[in-house]
């Protein structure tokens, strides 16, 4: 009896074992499956969030870009406006009391003709100094003049004025920059750059250099003034003004002060059709 139930047993044993095995290659099964849908799930949960962050990004930075096209659009038309008012009706009244000085001379006495001639050359460069300031406000002269000649015009307009000694150099062929609303903006940038330059600085020496390289150009500005802190003014309207307007046109700004050795910028813009800005 006994030896039939151990021959029972062992004949029962395998088919046990081979049902575990079969129970553990099911659960294994299992497993995977979970773990291949586990992994699959958080690939494609990771995905969504990607794609999610990268919208909100995209989102705000076409909605920045979009305040600063607005904001720039206002303030060019600003200038604009203020340009004509200059060269219209201030330019006008100036022409009026130049063209009334020349008559008066030949009735003054030669006691006071120096003086009066003196008088009538001070309105007749006013005249000048007026025209070339509306120019350099009215995008649209701007863009017909181009932007070397813009800067040429600020250059020569500081040297006839003496506030400063400027000096423009310029290298490579200018008529790579093709697009005429990006060049408007790179003009401003300079102009701010410029005006910080007359208005605080108080340098004897102001020195632009224009690299117009194959896929870029490059402009660089400096001063011998009494630089600054640049840690101190890095919040600054002007200073964020320019790296915006950069930022705009897809350019590296990079501005560099030392307290007692004078101010510097760089720019480097990339060529770019003209199709994205508006003004």
């Amino acid at each position: 009896m006994i030896n039939q139930l151990l021959v029972f047993f062992e004949l029962q044993k395998p088919v046990s074992t081979s049902a575990e095995r079969n129970l553990l290659i099911y659960m294994v099964g299992v497993l995977l499956v979970l773990c291949a849908l586990i992994i699959v799930f958080f690939v494609v949960f990771q995905k969504r969030k990607n794609k999610l962050i990268r919208d909100k990004i995209q989102q705000q930075q076409a909605f920045e870009e979009e305040l600063s096209n607005t904001q720039i659009e206002i303030q060019e038309e600003t200038l604009k406006n203020i340009g004509q008012e200059l060269h219209d009706n201030i330019g006008q009244l100036l022409s009026v009391a130049n063209m009334q000085l020349s008559i008066m001379a030949t009735s003054v006495d030669d006691t006071i003709k120096n003086q009066f001639t003196e008088t009538k050359d001070v309105v007749k460069d006013s005249l000048r100094e007026v025209r070339a300031l509306s120019k350099s406000l009215n995008s649209d002269v701007i863009a017909n003049r181009g932007f070397l000649e813009s800067i040429k015009n600020e250059v020569e307009r500081l040297n006839r004025l003496q506030l400063i000694r400027a000096e423009l150099k310029v290298e490579g062929d200018n008529t790579m920059l093709r697009n005429n609303k990006d060049s408007i903006i790179l003009f401003r940038i300079f102009q701010e750059f410029l005006s910080n330059t007359v208005k605080y600085a108080s340098a004897e020496s102001f020195i632009v250099a224009l690299q117009y390289l194959e896929d870029k150009l490059v402009i660089q500005a400096e001063d011998n003034g009494k630089g600054f802190d640049v840690n101190t003014i890095e919040n600054g309207a002007g200073l964020l003004n320019m790296d915006n307007r950069a930022k705009l046109v897809k350019a590296s700004f990079k501005l560099e002060s030392t307290p007692g050795k004078g101010t510097s910028m760089i720019i480097d813009y990339p060529y770019r059709v003209a199709e994205t800005l508006k003004l």
